[in-house]
């Protein structure tokens, strides 16, 4: 099974290119953030004619994420536990009807600049309420992942100028920390278990020429529970995407399990 991540930084601008990359990538089933859509909005049929079952959890112009899935889903849930005022739309989870049934869950993690401020404390309060649901994941025993855009550079070889990210909300020590405390409650950071180095981004600004220059920065990951990790067979970034026409300032990642 290949399953990918993809922050498509809006479904209306990117929907052609979203449609090229899953006709030429195939991924049986693909995890959307920054769709920017409410859900009636969101065009399910030209995915449905894919061969994708599609749920969105949208919003108006901002945030939004949607799972698409070739298998059935089932067990839907909405929004980030833990915060009943919480409106803005950066979590939807599933349960893959596959010959292995798997918990899936996309996440589009707060950015939380500038700092320090009321953005930067949202940021850390979400990633407290995501390291509580991680708790509640693994202790399931169910086969589970987590992925999208966590807004976290977890070390300094995810950046290519770490020193340019020193005082940003995605590389701050507290941001890191709590990456890793969820980390090392037992999940997996699929991409570093099959790749090592630096050299390796799922994100280029759109500004001062960052992909010309390959000045990118890794923040898009799959967690794995350890009965997900022990079915892992790859985990590579599409990073040829960026250079393509009107692209996503992200790019896909993927991995594959043997099911």
């Amino acid at each position: 099974m290949k399953i990918a991540s993809f922050n498509i930084n809006g479904i209306k601008a990117r929907g052609p290119a979203l449609v090229s990359w899953l006709k030429e990538s195939n991924p049986d089933v693909a995890l959307l953030q920054e769709i920017k859509s409410v859900d009636e909005a969101f065009p399910k049929e030209t995915y449905e004619d894919l061969g994708y079952n599609v749920e969105t959890h949208g919003q108006k112009s901002f945030n939004g994420v949607a799972i698409l899935s070739k298998y059935p889903l089932r067990e839907i849930v909405r929004g980030l536990p833990g915060d009943e005022s919480d409106e803005q739309a950066r979590w939807i989870e599933a349960t893959i009807c596959a010959s292995l049934e798997i918990k899936i869950c996309c996440l589009y993690l707060p950015n939380g600049n500038p700092l320090p401020g009321p953005k930067y404390d949202y940021k850390l309060a979400w990633m407290d309420r995501l390291y509580l649901k991680a708790q509640e994941l693994l202790s399931s025993e169910q086969t589970t992942l987590m992925a999208g855009d966590f807004n976290i550079i977890p070390q300094a070889e995810d950046a290519a100028s770490p020193e340019a990210w020193t005082n940003d909300a995605l590389f701050k020590i507290e941001s890191r920390a709590k990456f890793r405390k969820i980390l090392n409650l037992g999940f997996l950071d699929a991409f570093r278990a099959c790749n090592e180095g630096p050299g390796h981004y799922s994100f280029w600004d759109y500004q001062a020429g960052a992909w010309d220059r390959n000045d990118g920065i890794r923040i898009d990951h799959f967690l794995l529970s350890p009965n997900c990790s022990d079915i892992l067979t790859d985990c590579k970034i599409d990073s040829s995407i960026r250079g393509l026409e009107k692209p996503s300032d992200h790019v896909p990642i993927w991995i594959k399990l043997n099911l």
